[in-house]
């Protein structure tokens, strides 16, 4: 530290002093402002390795959405004909089914009328036979109805597979699953309903009709069916 000079004037005195503190805090000084220099290096590094980890997640997020994306739109865009839509499957198996129903029913309506009236001429039985025929062609909607839902499922397992890529461990064995319990109410018949004998498409259509049943026929035998057949 330099010394002041005694006596000496007072702009001596100031500068003295002026040159005493400058030695004294210089160092001190230069080392805080060379710590501050360094810190701010190291935050703008630690800033910048921040900023640059972000845009990788960004990015990387944004590859994820867009395969999101890519995956719902294949499981919402219009089937090609090698892969048709799984509700219009099931809707034709319906349509196929209810059709076979009204078939196998009117034929047997038919055959019921005819048994029910006695006819024994060469005409009713051809008509029998043709209605006979038509029940075994309507009961081959089965085939038709069993490559439609074959389709269906097909369509529905590529669009799990789809999810499970989309979400991993969806479907996955072992994966906890909440069950969830759906109340359910089932109605059956007594069992002495169950036990008589079922009623006839006449007396059905008496009972939604309002009128009294009609006492059923006694059921014909088989020698008697087979005379009928023989003419």
């Amino acid at each position: 530290m330099p010394e002041i000079p005694a006596g000496g004037s007072d702009p001596d005195l100031r500068a003295a002093l002026r040159a005493a503190l400058r030695e004294e805090m210089g160092a001190p000084l230069r080392e805080l402002r060379a710590f501050v220099d360094r810190r701010i290096a190291e935050l703008s590094a630690e800033l910048a390795a921040t900023s640059d980890m972000a845009d990788m997640a960004e990015e990387k997020i944004s590859r994820r959405l867009a395969l999101v994306h890519e995956q719902i739109a294949k499981l919402v865009a219009i089937p090609a004909a090698s892969t048709r839509n799984s509700g219009l499957e099931l809707e034709a198996v319906v349509q196929a089914t209810e059709a076979a129903a009204n078939t196998i029913m009117e034929a047997t309506e038919a055959i019921q009328a005819w048994i029910s009236g006695g006819q024994k001429d060469q005409a009713s039985i051809e008509a029998l036979s043709a209605r006979v025929n038509s029940i075994f062609e309507a009961c081959s909607f089965q085939d038709i109805t069993g490559q439609r839902i074959r389709r269906a499922i097909q369509h529905l397992q590529q669009v799990e597979t789809m999810l499970e890529q989309i979400v991993p461990g969806v479907g996955a064995a072992g994966a906890a699953v909440e069950q969830v319990a759906v109340p359910t109410r089932i109605c059956t018949t007594s069992a002495a309903a169950q036990a008589g004998p079922d009623l006839s498409q006449e007396a059905i259509d008496a009972l939604l009709a309002g009128a009294a049943p009609a006492p059923a026929a006694a059921p014909m035998s088989q020698a008697e069916i087979d005379a009928l057949l023989n003419g």
